[in-house]
């Protein structure tokens, strides 16, 4: 029976130029769905599990479009409560070289800050459960976002359900005092932190050494201690920390580290990718999905890690916030050279 994993929060409609081109230029938008939890419910259907997601959305037909971008996949939308008047939408210019990708938020007074503690079962939601994840955009995102979460994560606690969070620090929607008088509470109920440098610091008030991302130098020893401060002040049981190396918006290095109660006692960073970037946005909701499906399908918490970062890696190369690849595409990146050379 295929494990059950949950996940909670905002699907956006994706506006994005075609190609490379600017706003001020372009004509047209592609049209896609996605948004930080619903890329990791995908993605986690795609590996073979279950998959649950919590939200709100318009009855109108682009309320039904969000949900059928995901049934699309497999992802189940039992748990998705209809109403509210709007869709989150996001606007993306992707860049290319030293010209930076741009976004545009439309997001204000959506469906989903309108979700409410009583609008689901949360027993009833987590029955039977393995994982719930969760980033930290959705309590960025209200009041009531805030106050579902919270009882959705007691719930899972009460079912024994394992928590994880994505940080997922976004200076558009709140400041660092206001998602640090959120966050630091809410860690109580995380047994899996997921973090990149600027998450840390601003969710919860943890710098990462002298790291530079926008000059490609990375404080590994920094990172370690990271990951170490941060185990220890909240008593997760595993914090992962991706590592990008940004040479421009085009080109990255691109690995993560792990710091658990099983084999990496030891801070232990992975296999680097050098990535020739198609589209980055969902990268690290594919290293999330990536290491869930790691953590609860292998032995080793090395190889979950080495999964992880390998399907963000392939997720990097396709179009759209979706990372659709295969178990056997990521196992096959993972343990091989990463050529890219033509399959026959």
């Amino acid at each position: 029976m295929a494990e059950k994993v949950v996940t909670m929060g905002e699907i956006m409609l994706r506006l994005s130029t075609p190609g490379y081109s600017r706003f001020v230029q372009s004509q047209q938008f592609d049209v896609n769905y996605g948004g930080g939890e619903a890329n990791v419910a995908v993605a986690l259907s795609n590996y073979g599990f279950d998959s649950h997601f919590i939200t709100k959305l318009p009855k109108h037909e682009i309320g039904q479009s969000a949900v059928n971008s995901l049934r699309r996949y497999g992802v189940r939308t039992d748990y998705i409560v209809r109403g509210g008047d709007r869709l989150g939408i996001y606007f993306l210019e992707t860049g290319a070289s030293q010209r930076a990708s741009k976004v545009i938020y439309d997001r204000s007074h959506s469906a989903v800050t309108e979700l409410g503690v009583d609008d689901l079962d949360w027993d009833d939601v987590f029955k039977g459960a393995r994982w719930f994840h969760w980033t930290g955009i959705t309590p960025a995102l209200g009041k009531k976002a805030r106050e579902a979460l919270k009882a959705a994560c007691i719930a899972a606690k009460k079912n024994g359900v394992t928590i994880s969070s994505d940080l997922n620090y976004r200076a558009k929607l709140w400041t660092t005092q206001e998602a640090q008088s959120v966050m630091v509470p809410l860690m109580e109920y995380v047994d899996v932190c997921i973090a990149n440098e600027e998450d840390a610091e601003k969710s919860l008030g943890f710098k990462a050494g002298t790291t530079n991302v926008e000059s490609a130098e990375l404080d590994e020893k920094g990172y370690f201690e990271l990951a170490r401060r941060l185990k220890e002040k909240f008593s997760f049981k595993s914090v992962a920390i991706t590592l990008r190396e940004s040479y421009s918006a085009s080109r990255n290095g691109w690995s993560g580290l792990l710091h658990d109660d099983k084999d990496c006692k030891q801070p232990y960073r992975s296999k680097r990718y050098d990535v020739q970037i198609v589209d980055r946005v969902g990268g690290g909701d594919s290293f999330s999905s990536g290491l869930i499906y790691g953590l609860v399908t292998k032995t080793n918490s090395k190889e979950a890690l080495e999964f992880a970062v390998a399907a963000s890696c392939l997720k990097q190369t396709i179009p759209g916030d979706f990372n659709l690849v295969s178990v056997d595409e990521v196992e096959k990146l993972a343990k091989g050279s990463g050529s890219g050379r033509v399959e026959r």
